[in-house]
């Protein structure tokens, strides 16, 4: 059996592998039918077992693939040739782990699994790592929550005992996950952080990001920052530019709770009034199956045939003024929220036209301040040439810079170039706040649309059904029975 195992080639975990072992392992008949013709959810899994059975799976050497299996609590990769325990972390729900017979030497493989907090039973026999003289103390110390180890309780004792020999070690191990715990969790905050200023379309406006941009890929502006005066010069530049930017920054961030509570409200109001419609149909409905059933009632009592056709006549009637009503409160709806919708997006169209507008103001300043730095800066390069051409020029100068010096046309392009960059960065950054933001406006505005859209049709289909059944069950009504 070892010798056909050793023969095959290794497999990849896939979704084809995955699909594979969750449709035969899944339901079956016409629970699985009705799952193999909508797509399996692997979101759905909560055990899988990618193991020995039939040969199917006994090959594989890594383990990866499973990212989409985020509700799964028991998986079992057990007889294979895995060496290594990772690529589990997204089985944040996982408890039970088979990973029997493999190849894993290392034990430091189970430090890996620390950050399993529901992980309750593990299975290593048939490991090399199970031959250790301390597997069983090390996996009980350094999983302390484990209750079960290949197929065995684990007793008390035994972990006070794994917990007294490995105190030091575990103790350096909790500092370092605490440290790596708190650097996630600033890193979290960062992300989240960002997010919302990207949200805002005003990410990495709050400082010098913007300024320190413009020199990133300026190698003559850089050259001629050592030309005497021009630190200063730089210094009071970036401190003016850097102000704007954060004034921007903060306009952003206001604007977006302005356009939030807006949404919000929108959201709110399109909500009350679909709920407050709701009710009436539903009452309209009440009242009539109350009526009908009254009817039915009559009717299956009523022997004269006469009687039983006006009395079905005078049903099918009733079932045609409910659908008109019904009909009648959906499309008042729809003109109430045409009207809403209509309105939300000329307030929301012009909180981004104003934002727009300012924020344009606000980056035209930064270019002004640019255009007086160039300006400074020119004067400063001119008159340094000068000095140099009379040999007046006391400071010495980086040798990159002083080749800059050959002639006016030189030095002149050389800050020119510099400039350019700078308006460019600013440019750039100007268009691309506005082409996001007016993106944002214009995706919000269309889904609104097609989900009223979708809403409405969905909702006269329903009325549609609800009448097609109550006139069938009309239709389909026997004398022959009711006679007799």
């Amino acid at each position: 059996m070892n010798r056909l195992c050793d023969s095959m080639e290794p497999k990849v975990m896939d979704d084809d592998m995955l699909k594979l072992a969750v449709g035969e392992q899944g339901p079956q008949e016409e629970a699985g039918q009705l799952a193999k013709q909508e797509g399996i959810l692997f979101k759905d899994v909560l055990s899988l077992q990618l193991d020995f059975r039939n040969l199917s799976f006994n090959n594989i050497e890594t383990i990866e693939g499973l990212d989409t299996l985020v509700n799964l609590e028991d998986l079992s990769l057990f007889n294979n040739r895995i060496s290594k325990i990772d690529s589990l972390d997204a089985l944040v729900k996982l408890q039970v782990l088979s990973l029997g017979n493999n190849q894993i030497d290392n034990m430091m493989n189970i430090v890996y699994l620390r950050r399993f907090q529901c992980l309750r039973t593990l299975s290593l026999s048939g490991n090399p790592i199970s031959e250790a003289e301390d597997y069983k103390m090390f996996i009980c110390a350094y999983l302390p929550d484990l209750v079960y180890l290949d197929f065995r309780r684990i007793d008390d004792h035994t972990k006070e005992l794994a917990e007294a020999k490995h105190q030091y070690s575990i103790d350096e191990l909790k500092h370092r996950e605490n440290l790596m715990q708190v650097r996630l969790q600033d890193e979290r905050a960062r992300q989240e952080e960002l997010e919302k200023h990207k949200t805002a379309f005003v990410e990495h406006l709050n400082g010098s990001f913007l300024f320190d941009s413009m020199y990133a890929e300026d190698s003559e502006g850089n050259k001629l920052s050592y030309l005497p005066g021009v630190s200063e010069l730089l210094e009071a530049y970036k401190d003016k530019f850097v102000i704007i930017c954060v004034n921007i920054f903060e306009y952003g961030l206001k604007q977006q709770e302005k356009r939030k509570i807006e949404l919000d409200t929108f959201s709110e109001c399109v909500h009350e009034a679909i709920q407050e419609n709701q009710e009436q149909g539903k009452r309209k409905i009440a009242q009539f199956e109350e009526k009908h059933l009254s009817s039915l009632s009559a009717i299956r009592e009523e022997s004269e045939l006469p009687n039983i056709e006006k009395m079905i006549l005078e049903c099918s009637a009733d079932v045609s003024e409910l659908f008109n009503e019904l009909m009648m409160l959906e499309m008042q709806l729809v003109e109430q929220l045409e009207e809403t919708i209509n309105m939300f997006e000329r307030n929301i169209v012009d909180m981004v036209g104003l934002f727009i507008e300012n924020v344009q103001s606000l980056m035209a300043q930064c270019r002004d301040l640019e255009n007086h730095h160039h300006e400074k800066l020119l004067e400063i390069s001119i008159s340094t040439l000068e000095k140099i051409v009379k040999g007046d020029l006391d400071e010495d100068l980086p040798d990159d810079l002083r080749a800059l010096f050959v002639d006016k046309d030189t030095i002149v392009n050389a800050v020119g170039a510099s400039h350019d960059i700078h308006l460019l960065k600013i440019d750039n950054r100007e268009d691309e706040l506005v082409t996001r933001i007016n993106s944002w406006c214009t995706r919000l505005v269309d889904k609104i649309h097609k989900d009223e859209i979708m809403r409405n049709r969905k909702r006269v289909k329903e009325i549609n059904q609800y009448i097609d059944h109550m006139q069938s069950e009309l239709d389909n009504l026997e004398y022959s029975d009711i006679l007799d």
